[in-house]
């Protein structure tokens, strides 16, 4: 087997749902969207719910289809989306809450599935999705007399606590909805990190399911192992990769293995990120290929048959800082070539 395998600890994940749960006095949904950040909205949706999640969350009406099929009748999914056009049948036959972010989809949504749930996202200065507070303060009366399932909104800059962004968005969401009877939702992993003022009636955590930051104090959740396809012995001086970028300065042993770019690790990740055999960490030499990466593998006893990336020992948060991006975009990335491999509940 040459391709690589992508290990998901189910138990992680629901260790960590239930660390960001107990931080709160509130409920805690989770956000499960892009298929749960690429390890697979299905299982592990079904472990967040068996945890105790009873809300989860995603992005747009398919995902939540597939969720539904997934989970079967019972849990609330939240599609932040909100109702598009042709999201009718799904949004009825799937049970689904699309949350509403205008005046149009308000309009769709009480036209061709008067009665059926819904909620409202309010924009506070993301200017991403929601209503404005214009269209809000317009719609605000009619929308409260429909009963919405939840008013939610989103921080900017949750992920930085001194920002004075956060303070600002908090006290526009609480003039936004004062007097409202409708649960409220504000933060996301970060915002449950800021504190009780954030929490409102429900969190919604999402990265921090898998142990990424912010969540730092959250369990690594998965494994990458890469298959070894050849070992070489190179003398000094040769050169290794597209370019001749990297040349040996001493005698090296080289294993080659069967992952690259094409499968979600970064080309421009730099020199300070290893590939571990055990607890040993073998520095990536060379330019990253589409399909393959030379490791120096001078410091192991013996020729390995695969070689790990992702481990307790280097995150997602890891690979991401050294290719000037974020552990969403790491994993969200991670190749469809892997075989998935699920541990746990």
């Amino acid at each position: 087997m040459s391709t690589a395998t992508l290990t998901i600890d189910l138990d992680a994940i629901s260790a960590n749902w239930r660390a960001l749960d107990a931080m709160s006095s509130v409920e805690t949904a989770a956000v499960i969207k892009a298929d749960s950040y690429g390890l697979g909205a299905d299982r592990v949706g079904r472990a967040l719910v068996r945890a105790g999640a009873r809300t989860l969350c995603v992005a747009v009406a398919e995902e939540g289809v597939a969720l539904r099929r997934a989970l079967g009748p019972g849990p609330a999914i939240h599609i932040f989306s909100g109702h598009m056009a042709g999201d009718s049948d799904m949004i009825r036959d799937m049970d689904l809450i699309p949350m509403i972010n205008s005046l149009d989809q308000m309009v769709r949504h009480v036209e061709s599935l008067p009665g059926h749930s819904f909620g409202v996202q309010l924009d506070t200065g993301m200017n991403r999705l929601g209503m404005s507070r214009a269209e809000w303060a317009a719609l605000r009366d009619i929308t409260l007399s429909q009963s919405p399932a939840l008013i939610m909104s989103h921080l900017a800059c949750a992920d930085e606590p001194g920002s004075l962004t956060n303070e600002k968005q908090l006290q526009l969401f609480q003039d936004m909805t004062a007097g409202v009877n409708a649960p409220r939702s504000l933060a996301n992993t970060a915002g449950v990190l800021l504190g009780p003022d954030y929490h409102f009636d429900l969190t919604r955590p999402g990265i921090g399911l898998f142990g990424a930051a912010p969540f730092s104090e959250g369990q690594n959740a998965i494994t990458l192992d890469i298959p070894v396809i050849q070992c070489r012995n190179l003398n000094a001086g040769e050169m290794v990769g597209y370019g001749n970028s990297y040349a040996t300065l001493e005698p090296m042993r080289l294993a080659i293995i069967s992952a690259g770019y094409a499968d979600g690790i970064p080309r421009c990740t730099d020199t300070n990120i290893h590939i571990f055999n055990g607890e040993t960490p073998c520095p990536i030499v060379g330019r990253i290929s589409m399909d393959l990466i030379a490791v120096d593998i001078s410091d192991v006893s013996r020729d390995p048959k695969s070689l790990q990336l992702l481990n307790s020992s280097q995150g997602v948060d890891t690979l991401a800082k050294s290719a000037c991006t974020i552990g969403h975009e790491i994993l969200t990335s991670l190749g469809r070539r892997y075989a998935r491999r699920y541990t746990g509940a």
